[in-house]
């Protein structure tokens, strides 16, 4: 049996693959340790999305490599996106890897590590769009809140995305495997649960009856006890009709929190991506959210120096922005993926990217100061997740904040708050961006 360390890089549900790869090797007999010095096998599980995530891969499989040249380290499996996207390249570019697994490898993870301890290299990419298998994870997020991926690949094609290749079609895993793994995860002390996948809304379109079934699953994850908030993330706009509205609005285990990626507004560029929006559709779709469901905050994604896009589609952005308040954005500069049509089509240099999205990242600071200083003297529900103590308060998120993207609310406290537990606070003022307050007398 061998020490096995791993280290987990990109989005949310790359993390997921991880906690399940973790699961089976442990099962087999295995010691995942939380520090890869010492391991006799490194697992680096790889985005490989866009250029800025790519240059973090190979900088820690370069870094694992210096620790392997000190005999600190023993073996290095690649694995994940970068792996099933330069399959042919990461051997022969880096001598240092011992083996790589595809995406659609996942499952053969304690064969691979064997193979590596008795001295074999390994080369495996087992299809991507086969179904998904059921397995166990190892929570790597705090204990009180957990990420549950409800389907695998993405049958979207958007103009500028290379996923479809490197994730495989649409598959949605079964209701009651999901519900049966949120079941485990509130047992276990989890009380948020962020619903994700490459794209949640089409949940269910791919099973026998071809029927969108997020609102029958969120209902029935609503039933199960011990889960206080539930969260949605990566809903396509033109997916989002009035069941799911109305499930969205009535269930108060749903947090009024929407991630809703359009990456921009204007109707030629939406085309040039093959997305099926346009901009009067989303300009409806958001006063509509806004309506129905009342303190609704929205997160978006938004891309700027795209195809076709010109100083008035910009400016067309930003004033869409200030219409609509959407509360939060990750604001990206087009990144030209090998492989896409939109790398073939005429579009602005990466410094000028840049210099647009930090315009439209400045619209967007306008939003959030102004939608911070609405909230001042108001009380929100908020779930600790520790204290700080060179700040000497305790911080915590509310509805309005997903993990790891949104920021914080800091709180002073009169007496010690244990984390996963939900609080009251008074907000009453705003620190480098972020909410502040003191706890509410109960």
């Amino acid at each position: 049996m061998a020490n096995i360390g791993f280290i987990s890089l990109g989005c949310a549900k790359n993390q997921v693959d991880c906690e399940r790869m973790m699961y089976r090797v442990q099962e087999a007999g295995h010691t995942v340790k939380s520090d890869v010095v010492g391991s006799d096998v490194v697992v680096i599980n790889t985005c490989g999305f866009i250029d800025s995530a790519k240059s973090e891969a190979i900088d820690y499989i370069l870094q694992t490599a210096a620790l392997k040249a000190e005999g600190l380290v023993g073996k290095i499996l690649v694995t994940g996106c970068l792996s099933q996207r330069y399959q042919g390249d990461i051997l022969k570019e880096m001598p240092e890897v011992d083996g790589i697994l595809g995406t659609g490898s996942y499952t053969e993870i304690v064969p691979a590590i064997e193979k590596l301890l008795n001295g074999e290299q390994v080369v495996d990419f087992g299809s991507i769009d086969a179904p998904e298998v059921e397995t166990g994870r190892i929570m790597t997020t705090a204990g009180h809140y957990a990420f549950i991926k409800i389907a695998e690949g993405c049958d979207n094609h958007c103009s500028y995305c290379v996923i479809p290749s490197l994730r495989g079609k649409y598959r949605s895993r079964q209701m009651d495997d999901v519900l049966y793994e949120a079941r485990m995860l509130a047992d276990s002390g989890v009380k948020e649960l962020i619903v994700v996948a490459q794209d949640t809304s089409r949940y269910g379109t791919d099973l026998p009856g071809h029927k969108r079934l997020l609102p029958e699953l969120l209902r029935k994850l609503c039933e199960i006890d011990n889960l206080h908030w539930i969260r949605v993330h990566y809903v396509y706009p033109d997916e989002i009709d009035d069941e799911f509205i109305q499930v969205m609005a009535s269930e108060p285990k749903i947090v009024k929190y929407l991630d809703i990626p359009i990456q921009h507004c204007n109707d030629g560029i939406l085309k040039a991506m093959n997305r099926r929006d346009t901009k009067a559709e989303l300009l409806e779709l958001f006063a509509k959210l806004r309506s129905r469901i009342p303190g609704l905050v929205l997160r978006t994604s938004l891309i700027t120096g795209l195809p076709g896009e010109g100083e008035a589609e910009l400016e067309e952005l930003c004033v869409f922005l200030r219409e609509t308040r959407i509360e939060r954005a990750g604001v990206f500069p087009f990144s030209p993926e090998e492989g896409t049509r939109a790398a073939q089509m005429d579009h602005v240099d990466a410094e000028e990217a840049r210099r647009r999205a930090e315009l439209v990242v400045d619209v967007q600071s306008d939003i959030i100061d102004d939608y911070n200083a609405s909230l001042l003297g108001t009380e929100r529900e908020v779930l600790c997740e520790g204290f700080d103590g060179q700040a000497q308060m305790c911080f915590g998120r509310s509805y309005a904040e997903s993990p790891d993207i949104d920021g914080r609310i800091w709180f002073d406290a009169d007496r010690e708050v244990e984390p996963g537990t939900f609080v009251t606070v008074r907000l009453t003022g705003v620190m480098d961006g972020e909410l502040t307050g003191e706890l509410a007398e109960e």
